[in-house]
C-alpha cells in the first residue's frame, strides 16, 4: 500500500468509528487496555493493538459494520479468544477488531443428521456441555478453550485429528460476511454436494482474509461406549516415533497419540503431579466398544514391548483419562512457567510420519547444538509436532538464535515434503515460508485475495501481501 493511500485510510478511522457507535453504542470501545488486549496472542509476536474493538452480536450487525469499514477502507481483523499463536490477531494497519464472543448461541443441534449449528463465539467445551445429553461430542480439541470461528479460520485440529481429522473435516458449511457487505452461505445441510466451488473449503483456514465467519455448520459423532487412556515411557524419541508409525500401519484405530520429550516430562511432572519416567512417553487414547478399546490397547502395548517401551499402563475410569489429557494440554504453561520472565514462541510443523522420527531427531539435535531451551511435544500420529521456544526479548542475541532455529525447523520439515504449519495457521509470523511452500501456488492465493477483497481491508497483513 502506498504512502498516499495509507494516509488517506488513517485519516477515515474517526469517521468510521463515529458511525459504528452510532448502532453499537457502548458496545464499541477505544479504551487503550481493550484495543491492547485485541492486539496481543500468546507468544512473543509483538501486539499491535487496533484503533476500536467492536462488540458484535448478530449476523446483521457484522454485515453493517463491514459495509461501515469498506466504505472508509479500514481494516477489519475478527477476534475470537485469543488464543492464536502466530500475530493472526494484530492489527498492523490499525483498524477495527470485530469481537465475536457474544455471538455464542447453539442454533440448531440435529441429533439424526448428526450435525449442528453454531454461532462463531461459541466455544469447543460450551458445545460439548451443550451436547453431552444427546450422547454427542465435538472431537476437535487443540488445547485451549478456542471458540468455533477462530478454529474454523485457522483450520485448527489438535489431539483427536488421528482419528476425526482437522477443522477442515469436520466444517459442513458456514455462512460468511463477505468485504463487500455481502451474507454468503457456502453450502446446505447434505452430507455431500458437487455444487459448484467448494466456498466452505475455501473459508476455512483463510484466517479472516477472506471475510468475517457468522455461522458454521459441524458434524458431530456419537459419544464412544468405552474410552481408554494410557501413558507408555520408551528409551528414545526414535523409539517412540517407531511405535507411532506402526500403530498407525497397522491400522489400530487410535483416537490420540501424543508425543513429550523427556524434558516435556520432567516440566508437566512439576507443573501437573504426574510422577512419570523422565523419557520420551506417548500419550495415547483408544475409542469403541467396552471390548475392543482393550483390544487396541494390549495390541500396542505389544508393539510398545517390541520396541523396548513400556510398561503401557492404561486406564478407563473418567478422572484418570481427564487428569492425563490435562496435563498434556498444560503443557505449554508448564513450560512456560519453568522460564518465569522469558517470552515464548511455540512453533509447530508437520512431515509425513514415515519422516517423523528423523525430523523430530534432528530437530533436538540443533536444539543441543546451539545450546537453545525446547521441550518437544507432538500430536504425532498425524506426523504433526512443537517445539515450545523461550528466550529474554531484551537479549537480541538470544533472539537471533530462537529465529534462526525456527528458520531451520521449518526448511527441515520442508525438505522433507512436510509444511511449515500443521495448525497453528501463518498469521504474520510464517508469511515468509509459504514461497518455499507453495511456489506459484502462493500467486494463485493472491489473485483469490485480491478478486474477493479488492479493498484489501479483511485482516491485511496476514498469510500473503499484496
Amino acid at each position: 500500500m502506498s504512502v498516499t493511500a495509507e494516509s488517506s485510510r488513517r485519516n477515515s478511522v474517526p469517521q468510521a468509528i463515529a458511525e459504528l457507535s452510532e448502532f453499537l453504542g457502548d458496545r464499541l470501545s477505544t479504551a487503550q487496555a481493550v484495543r491492547e488486549q485485541h492486539g496481543d496472542d500468546l507468544t512473543w509476536n509483538k501486539g499491535q493493538p487496533p484503533d476500536a474493538v467492536a462488540f458484535v452480536q448478530t449476523t446483521g450487525e457484522v454485515e453493517k459494520l463491514v459495509g461501515i469499514c469498506g466504505k472508509y477502507s479500514v481494516p477489519i481483523i475478527p477476534y475470537g479468544t485469543g488464543t492464536s499463536l502466530e500475530g493472526h490477531i494484530s492489527a498492523p494497519l490499525g483498524g477495527v477488531s470485530v469481537d465475536l464472543s457474544q455471538m455464542n448461541n447453539i442454533i440448531a443441534v440435529n441429533p439424526e443428521d448428526l450435525d449442528c449449528v453454531v454461532e462463531p463465539g461459541v466455544t469447543r467445551k460450551a458445545l460439548n456441555e451443550h451436547l453431552r445429553d444427546t450422547g454427542l461430542f465435538f472431537p476437535i480439541d487443540p488445547g485451549a478453550d478456542a471458540s468455533i470461528g477462530g478454529m474454523t479460520s485457522t483450520r485448527a485440529s489438535g489431539t483427536n485429528a488421528v482419528r476425526y481429522g482437522t477443522m477442515r473435516e469436520n466444517v459442513l458449511g458456514l455462512t460468511a460476511v463477505m468485504p463487500n457487505g455481502e451474507v454468503v452461505r457456502t453450502s446446505r445441510r447434505a452430507r455431500k454436494s458437487s455444487a459448484g466451488y467448494d466456498l466452505t473449503r475455501l473459508l476455512v483456514g483463510s484466517e479472516g482474509t477472506l471475510g468475517v465467519i457468522t455461522e458454521v455448520n459441524l458434524r458431530l459423532y456419537g459419544i464412544p461406549e468405552g474410552i481408554s487412556a494410557g501413558v507408555c515411557p520408551f528409551p528414545s524419541v526414535e523409539a517412540a516415533c517407531e511405535a507411532v508409525i506402526l500403530t498407525i500401519q497397522m491400522g489400530i484405530p487410535v483416537a490420540r497419540i501424543e508425543l513429550l520429550d523427556e524434558l516435556q516430562v520432567q516440566l508437566s511432572n512439576a507443573y501437573s503431579d504426574l510422577g512419570l519416567k523422565e523419557s520420551p512417553t506417548l500419550f495415547l487414547e483408544f475409542h469403541g466398544t467396552q471390548a475392543g478399546v482393550v483390544e487396541q490397547s494390549e495390541m500396542f502395548g505389544e508393539i510398545a514391548d517390541e520396541l523396548g517401551g513400556g510398561p503401557f499402563d492404561w486406564a478407563t475410569k473418567t478422572e484418570d483419562r481427564n487428569k492425563l489429557w490435562q496435563a498434556r494440554h498444560d503443557a505449554f504453561w508448564a513450560a512456560k512457567t519453568a522460564m518465569p520472565g522469558k517470552e515464548s514462541v511455540a512453533s509447530d510443523v508437520c512431515v509425513p510420519i514415515s519422516r517423523l522420527a528423523e525430523c523430530v531427531e534432528e530437530t533436538r539435535r540443533d536444539l543441543a547444538e546451539h545450546g537453545l531451551y525446547g521441550p518437544i511435544v507432538g500430536h504425532v500420529g498425524d506426523g504433526n509436532f512443537h517445539v515450545v521456544l523461550f528466550c529474554d526479548m531484551d537479549d537480541a542475541e538470544e533472539v537471533k538464535q530462537a529465529n534462526e532455529f525456527l528458520d531451520r525447523l521449518v526448511m527441515r520439515a520442508l525438505a522433507m515434503d512436510g509444511t511449515c504449519t500443521g495448525e497453528h495457521g501463518i498469521g504474520q509470523g510464517k508469511m515468509k515460508f509459504l514461497q518455499a511452500e507453495h511456489g506459484a501456488g502462493l500467486q494463485v492465493m493472491r489473485t483469490i485475495k485480491q478478486a474477493i477483497d479488492p479493498q484489501n481491508i479483511m485482516n491485511p497483513g496476514k498469510i500473503i501481501t499484496l
